[in-house]
């Protein structure tokens, strides 16, 4: 009894052990399984993180890029308004100083040269009625004295306009359009403003020599029966409408062609803050709709 008692339990034990051994080899077999696994895993995790490095490297150096060329076309934007304003200036420099000049030549010629003609000719004609003389020579004279004092006073209203002077903008550029219009072109006036309005004498200058330089390229190069200005208020603005039914151009082209004579014109609406559009077609004649802001 106690032999068999000894069998079992040591059949029990063995059963045990042989339980204990199974499971640790089941145990070793799930670890082997599992390390391939794990390594698996811990390689894709890595490889994931080296691609996410690479792209976030990619996007740093893409915003880099960015930022740089955005600064690099800033900065040559910048260079370039800079040398446009340098220009500008200087063309307005030499604009100012031109209509100074102009100024002081027309009151030279019209203060002094002609108030000299003026007085020859009066003491001639006095000498002549108190002497009675009926000389050729002397008529000849008083013709020479009236052409040279009539000369010397449409180089001072060309220089600056005596209209212009002492009755205003409206009246100079009517007599404009009364001078510049002939047999070839006829041009038109028209305007909403008061005659009797006064700007202030640098304004109406500026004002003044932009339309007369405008009606010069439309008698040189337009090739136009007609033309027209029309000028109003608005907003605070002086808007000036110039029309021709010449040959027109393409605009598309104007920078390519654009002459010192319309930088010059682009100066002087510039120093003043306004603005200039041009409409124009082959055939179709020109539009010019200038705005410049009213002096206060």
């Amino acid at each position: 009894m106690f032999f068999f008692l000894f069998s079992i339990n040591e059949n029990s034990l063995f059963s045990q052990q042989k339980l204990a051994l199974a499971t640790q080899q089941s145990n070793n077999e799930t670890q082997k399984k599992e390390i391939p696994d794990v390594r698996k895993f811990e390689q894709l995790k890595s490889r994931e993180i080296v691609s996410l490095c690479i792209i976030l490297t990619i996007m740093v150096c893409f915003l880099f890029y960015y930022f740089y060329e955005n600064t690099r076309l800033k900065q040559k934007i910048k260079r370039k308004d800079t040398k446009q304003k340098i220009f500008l200036n200087i063309i307005n420099a030499g604009i100012d100083t031109q209509e100074i000049e102009r100024k002081k030549i027309a009151s030279f010629l019209h203060d002094n040269i002609n108030s000299l003609l003026s007085s020859v000719g009066l003491h001639l004609n006095t000498f002549t009625a108190q002497n009675n003389v009926k000389s050729e020579e002397i008529q000849k004279a008083k013709a020479i004295l009236q052409e040279a004092h009539d000369l010397l006073r449409d180089m001072s209203h060309d220089l600056v306009p005596t209209l212009l002077v002492r009755f205003g903008l409206i009246y100079a550029l009517e007599d404009l359009c009364e001078r510049n219009s002939n047999s070839n072109t006829n041009f038109e006036f028209s305007s909403k403003i008061l005659t009797d309005k006064r700007y202030g004498e640098k304004f109406e200058m500026k004002v003044y020599f932009i339309v007369s330089e405008l009606f010069s390229n439309i008698i040189k190069h337009s090739g136009a029966k007609k033309a027209t200005i029309s000028l109003h208020e608005k907003e605070n603005q002086l808007m000036i409408i110039i029309q021709d039914d010449g040959q027109g151009f393409k605009t598309e082209k104007l920078d390519e062609s654009e002459g010192f004579g319309l930088n010059r014109i682009r100066a002087r609406i510039k120093k003043y803050k306004g603005s200039m559009a041009i409409d124009s077609n082959p055939n179709k004649g020109t539009s010019i709709k200038i705005k410049i802001p009213l002096p206060h």
